[in-house]
């Protein structure tokens, strides 16, 4: 579901949307008919459509949005699916967007094949349309997604994570993708190398902010408003920004304590960790660092000409620093 805040910030491109959910809807389509309806089930399963948005919003800040920019629009969110589906499976998950996970209804070799059907369409729908430059884009995004979730996997389990690593590991989940987005955009309108860039650079930065939010609503947000029970990384066992600025900060003996509770999964005493996290610092400092890389963002598209969309782009920070959910 679309928030308010979110409906006013894709005013520019409201129509374009429109037009994107018909590529989105026919890219994801299938012969066979038992994948046509898990397809089917996926399209239903609409999220905020943040990614389509932001390369819809900055193909729009630099040129006319074409055919091509609503290619790489499916293209990113076919992609985004796949690796949800696959998340979904990893993680055990019952439930995505309100709704019953693929793996949930159809089990798990199913849920893997179709995220692997879903990659295969994407690819595809880049190779038929001679998009090679956003192949090149997307391929460098998944490698790093992948290489990302395997290194969070081991620092889980080792408990050891700092927060260099921590940045390194967000930077490859999250921003990896949303820059993706924002070059994409750029490339859908044969923007020049200097542009194309900043948007880069842009999308990067506004993913850690991202990112970083999220993993901070896992201690101030509410169940009801988030949609996941609060403290679901420490079940986990991520480490995240407000906590790894936590240990650094406390004293030796606390923090050993902490990381106990964690690594023996003491479920009843993580109250005592979001506590320790609020005494130390961990919330203000992790939604400094968030507000760092906000602003970070809006300067990277600062000297491109002011419109309407370059306008929703700074809305569009502003709302990924300060959203519940």
């Amino acid at each position: 579901m679309i928030s308010m805040e979110l409906k006013t910030i894709i005013n520019p491109i409201k129509e374009d949307l429109k037009i994107f959910d018909r590529y989105f809807k026919s890219a994801m389509r299938s012969n066979i008919s038992y994948v046509d309806m898990i397809a089917r089930y996926l399209v239903k399963q609409k999220g905020k459509r943040i990614r389509p948005i932001l390369v819809l919003l900055s193909a729009k800040m630099c040129g006319e949005i074409n055919e091509s920019t609503y290619r790489g629009a499916a293209l990113v969110e076919i992609l985004h699916t796949a690796t949800l589906i696959h998340d979904d499976v990893v993680d055990d998950a019952d439930t995505r967007r309100g709704l019953a996970s693929i793996n949930a209804i159809w089990k798990n070799k199913i849920a893997v094949l179709m995220g692997d059907y879903l990659l295969a369409k994407g690819l595809l729908l880049s190779l038929d349309n001679r998009d090679h430059e956003f192949l090149k884009i997307i391929s460098n995004s998944v490698r790093k997604m992948s290489e990302a979730e395997i290194l969070q996997i081991a620092k889980s389990r080792q408990l050891d994570i700092d927060e260099k690593t921590y940045i390194k590991i967000i930077s490859g989940k999250t921003a990896s993708l949303l820059s993706t987005c924002t070059e994409i955009g750029a490339v859908s309108v044969n923007v020049d190398e200097q542009s194309r860039v900043l948007l880069r650079d842009f999308g990067e930065a506004l993913g850690l902010a991202f990112q970083i939010r999220d993993d901070l609503l896992d201690y101030i947000g509410k169940k009801s408003i988030t949609g996941k029970p609060i403290g679901k990384d420490l079940i986990e066992k991520k480490l995240t920004l407000p906590l790894i600025h936590s240990i650094v900060k406390a004293p030796r003996k606390e923090s050993i304590a902490i990381l106990r509770i964690i690594k023996k999964e003491r479920k009843k005493e993580y109250n005592t960790v979001l506590k320790f996290v609020e005494e130390y610092g961990g919330i203000n400092y992790a939604e400094k660092k968030a507000y760092d890389y906000a602003e970070m963002a809006k300067s990277k598209i600062q000297q491109f000409p002011e419109s309407e969309s370059k306008k929703a782009l700074i809305d569009f920070i502003d709302f990924v620093v300060t959203r519940k959910s």
